[in-house]
């Protein structure tokens, strides 16, 4: 069972060169919906929760509404802790388009081992900055980084 219900991302039109964004973000929302554990703490609702993701002003907003379509308190999180897993998830993204296209199993095989380091960073930072928000999971957590990458695709250039 899930505690998200439905997710919604602004900003996500991605071009056949970002394969692996738009695979990352349709599993990402395919797992947070099918399975997830996400309740807000200070707002207790009953979920499944509908959720809203954007990047307003270089924050990562959360806009959440309970299971009867009521909006709870947004939550505001500054990206800047993010910036440097931001940019390692995109040179890791092209090191792997790189790898597939020279077919060489071993080099795919040592980025993706490195990409999930990276996400279980991320995911250990998401969850603990929001721990006294929102109660989610590690898995939760991981996907929801996930998805905080994919956000940038189009805005890389806040990065530099």
């Amino acid at each position: 069972m899930s505690d998200i219900s439905s997710i919604i991302i602004d900003d996500l039109e991605l071009n056949e060169h970002q394969a692996l964004l738009a695979r990352d973000r349709d599993v990402a929302i395919r797992d947070l919906t099918r399975e997830s554990v996400f309740k807000p703490l200070k707002h207790p609702t009953s979920g499944p929760y509908a959720l809203a993701l954007s990047v307003e002003e270089n924050r990562l907003v959360f806009r959440i509404q309970n299971a009867v379509g009521k909006d709870l308190p947004m939550h505001v999180l500054s990206l800047k802790p993010y910036r440097r897993l931001v940019k390692d998830y995109f040179m890791i993204v092209r090191s792997y388009d790189e790898a597939m296209r020279e077919g060489k199993p071993s080099r795919i095989e040592a980025i993706d081992m490195g990409r999930r380091g990276l996400h279980n960073e991320g995911a250990e930072s998401l969850h603990e900055r929001l721990s006294d928000k929102i109660d989610m999971d590690f898995d939760t957590a991981r996907r929801l980084f996930t998805l905080i990458c994919v956000l940038h695709a189009q805005n890389l250039t806040m990065w530099r």
